[in-house]
């Protein structure tokens, strides 16, 4: 960052540049109040561009969009994006059960990697931070992986599975942030939300 938050005119207002419903949930519980502009950009990884630069230039991107379109200098803008991660290639979303089956094969037993950047971009400045979690799967049969897709739960996941739904029963062990691998990790967020002059519900009270 460039400049100190406190120099705001105004009371700052966050907005998400996502539409995922569990990027919302997430800031809902930490008690931040936001509005919503989702950022319609193309998330495609660019060639030899690794996964951590992905997520990151990504997150920052959808961040500095929405940000250029709002006037009031006091809007901070949250961004983010999240990679499932399995032998250092991203997984996407599973375009069909075929797919979905597949990806749930590949997964089967291993571990894998979630990683979530996080950027927030203000009028002082810029600034992103990157979970990085460890997911072990344990082993799954080609008949679940089926039933899994019949509940329609993944067909808009990365990775093809949701850790805050169903697809929790097939988590044997995490390492790292429960939160980064749904789409949001809390910890990080919240610090660059206050670097920003944006604080959590709980500790506007104290």
């Amino acid at each position: 960052m460039d400049e100190s938050p406190s120099q705001y005119a105004a009371a700052p207002e966050l907005v998400l540049a996502s539409a995922s419903p569990r990027r919302r949930e997430l800031l809902e519980q930490i008690g931040v109040r936001y509005r919503v502009v989702a950022a319609a950009l193309d998330e495609r990884q660019l060639p030899n561009e690794s996964p951590v630069e992905c997520v990151q230039r990504l997150a920052l991107a959808k961040a500095q969009h929405v940000r250029a379109r709002e006037r009031s200098p006091a809007v901070v803008v949250l961004g983010a994006d999240t990679a499932v991660v399995l032998d250092g290639l991203m997984l996407g979303k599973p375009a069909d059960g075929t797919e979905h089956e597949c990806m749930m094969s590949a997964l089967s037993g291993r571990v894998h990697q979630v990683l979530t950047a996080v950027a927030v971009v203000s009028a002082y400045g810029a600034s992103v931070c990157l979970s990085q979690s460890s997911v072990q799967m344990g082993e799954l049969s080609a008949e679940e992986a089926r039933a899994y897709w019949a509940t329609g739960e993944p067909a808009d996941k990365a990775g093809g599975y949701a850790i805050q739904g169903r697809g929790a029963v097939f988590v044997a062990d995490l390492r790292g942030s429960y939160s980064g691998v749904m789409g949001l990790p809390l910890f990080e967020t919240a610090a660059l939300l206050e670097e920003h002059g944006i604080m959590t519900g709980w500790k506007e009270q104290v």
